[in-house]
């Protein structure tokens, strides 16, 4: 018991400004610069979130064969093409339906009979804008069913944008 009344006199008879030196080690330093980073990480103002822009609104509309004309992606412009009298906006498609693609002649056009026909010739085109839309006289089961073919992969892919009416009926 004399220890320890020895040792207690001892602490109690020491200088207060040792019994601090005793806390400000280079570990206890390292340990408060970590603690003061993390709290700086966790309550620092973030960032204001950015969300990507939409885009915009496309307005169903009504076409003729030489309104569509202009939709043919040159300058910018969107690529849209027609399949049945349904216009659709095949943009997102621009390496194959627009200019340099392997469709680009049907781009602002309508391309029921070429598609109909697997054929990219000039002829498969409608060569009078201000006439009547093509009837597709003259196509065998294996035409529809190619057509058939194309339609469902642009109504899974592409948005229709509107209808290809006649200039008459505009």
């Amino acid at each position: 018991m004399d220890f320890v009344n020895h040792r207690v006199a001892q602490e109690a008879a020491k200088d207060p400004s040792e019994v601090y030196t005793g806390l400000v080690t280079p570990l206890n330093i390292i340990l408060l610069l970590i603690t003061l980073y993390t709290t700086y990480l966790l309550y620092k103002p973030s960032p204001p979130v950015s969300f990507p822009r939409e885009p915009p609104a496309i307005v169903f509309k009504t076409f003729t064969p030489r309104t569509l004309l202009h939709f043919n992606g040159e300058n910018g412009k969107p690529v849209y093409l027609a399949v049945r009298g349904r216009v659709f906006d095949v943009t997102s498609g621009r390496n194959f339906y627009g200019p340099g693609g392997p469709y680009e002649n049907f781009a602002g056009r309508d391309a029921t009979r070429g598609l109909a026909y697997h054929s990219f010739d000039e002829e498969m085109l409608t060569k009078d804008l201000d006439g009547p839309l093509d009837k597709l006289e003259g196509f065998g089961p294996e035409e529809w069913e190619s057509l058939q073919g194309w339609e469902e992969r642009f109504n899974s892919k592409y948005m229709v944008v509107g209808k290809l009416v006649a200039a008459a009926d505009a």
